[in-house]
């Protein structure tokens, strides 16, 4: 494997993979409920916004650094760095990072494995909505239940990375991205057409300035920010991996343009599925993470065919969280064969155990440690572990690989311009290196700094 590096079949594959990382439960769980908690469209907008301004140049930074060095988070910095400079350790925040996500990941990945067998067995069916809630509450205080689907996940994880790049995560990943797609526009194409969805549509696609106020514009930003780092999965090496496994024969703003695009349409699409149907029933956007496990099924359960729909619906879900899954294990199985020489399977086994072990605080944190609340009343281990992972790893992360890409100490400008632009396509913008260099740094950091204090301090 480190010999001769692999290599995606196709650039398809490398396109609908790297998506895939980002497209994830970022896109169809969390984006809904933030956006119906920050007004709608207006939220939309200054996401939207962040994605262009700061998300595709640090998308094509990160990318750069790993087809450059063609090593993982592990090896990138150490091969590209000046002699005698410290980025390297960059590693050790990177790959916690990774493993950190995955501590809560698997489990909320579970969660939409048990509820699609749920779905389409039939447990929803004639359940009134406080028996629907009571089914949700009743998974989070059963620590058996959710310990087994998120080890079953971790298991057909781990299982598809342990085939390969391509006979395993190319291969399954690609078909699982295409579906996804095809399940997004049949079930948006269905809640459009609902009897009174298009309440919730003026609300997704309206912009409400004034909600801005009522949720204060720092606080609105640093959402926004939190969610364009978290559903790219920028600033912690997750992209770059795939970097590492592409050629030279196609320039990576392109393609990084082309990844945020798939993304977004993913993240803006579970909008016009949920909205619509939250309106069409009566139903509050803004339920929180509860909206796809309380609410949505009872509104499938007041459709038409509902648990057909319910049922791809929860399909779907376990798609966009399976792909993000399989390629976050990708990078944690390279880092570990780039590090230590070990073969793919003997680092997969290894993973395996550490994972599940490292999971289970946050199964544990709905009942058996529900006491421990480290955000304040009514916080658990998974929204601590998100919260480090969503609001500091990934925007720091990002920082550090910009200004690695662009200054002399780091791996430089030039060096950075050579490989973003090596090959056919799009190039990266020369005239925008101060912006780059300087100003995309500060935006950041002041509103990663402005968002820790309105959040700790208001």
């Amino acid at each position: 494997m480190n010999q001769q590096r692999e290599k995606f079949s196709s650039r398809l594959g490398f396109i609908l993979i790297s998506a895939g990382c980002a497209i994830g439960l970022g896109n169809v769980w969390k984006f809904p409920y933030i956006t119906g908690q920050y007004g709608g469209a207006a939220f939309v907008l200054i996401y939207i916004l962040f994605l262009i301004l700061l998300g595709i140049p640090i998308l094509v930074a990160e990318l750069s650094v790993g087809r450059a060095s063609q090593k993982s988070v592990a090896m990138s910095m150490d091969i590209l760095e000046p002699k005698g400079t410290k980025w390297h350790y960059f590693k050790y925040f990177a790959m916690a990072g990774n493993y950190l996500l995955m501590m809560f990941y698997t489990s909320v990945a579970g969660w939409m494995l048990y509820y699609f067998i749920k779905m389409a067995s039939g447990g929803f069916v004639g359940l009134d909505k406080d028996s629907v809630a009571g089914i949700f509450g009743s998974m989070l205080q059963s620590p058996g239940l959710m310990a087994g689907f998120m080890i079953a996940v971790v298991l057909i994880g781990f299982g598809i990375c342990s085939r390969g790049l391509q006979k395993g995560v190319e291969k399954i990943t690609k078909v699982m991205m295409l579906l996804l797609l095809l399940l997004m526009v049949i079930l948006a194409v269905r809640s459009i057409f609902l009897e009174g969805g298009e309440e919730g549509l003026r609300f997704y696609l309206t912009p409400n300035f004034s909600a801005l106020k009522e949720n204060g514009i720092l606080q609105v930003l640093f959402a926004a920010l939190g969610q364009a780092f978290f559903t790219l999965s920028i600033g912690m090496g997750a992209i770059a991996i795939f970097g590492s496994y592409i050629d030279r024969s196609r320039s990576l703003t392109g393609e990084g343009i082309f990844i945020t695009i798939l993304d977004t349409m993913v993240a803006l699409m579970a909008g016009l599925i949920i909205f619509p149907a939250c309106f069409a029933y009566g139903i509050s956007p803004d339920a929180g993470p509860s909206l796809i496990f309380i609410t949505l099924p009872n509104v499938f359960n007041a459709m038409p065919g509902g648990r057909l729909w319910g049922t791809l619906f929860f399909l779907f879900m376990c798609f966009a969280a399976l792909s993000t899954v399989i390629a976050v294990f990708e990078n944690i199985i390279s880092f570990g064969t780039d590090l230590t020489n070990a073969s793919r399977k003997k680092v997969v086994a290894i993973n395996l155990v550490a994972i599940i072990i490292l999971s289970l605080p946050c199964v544990l944190g709905f009942n058996l440690l529900s006491g421990i609340q480290p955000l304040g009343a009514g916080s658990s281990v998974l929204d601590l572990e998100d919260f480090i992972v969503s609001n500091n790893i990934l925007p720091l992360g990002s920082v550090v690989y910009v200004l690695f890409c662009t200054w002399k100490i780091g791996w430089g400008w030039d060096n950075f311009m050579a490989e973003a632009n090596s090959g056919k396509g799009l190039k990266f913008p020369r005239f925008i290196r101060l912006y780059v260099q300087w100003l995309l740094p500060l935006i950041v950091l002041f509103v990663f700094v402005m968002g820790y204090k309105s959040l700790f301090f208001s």
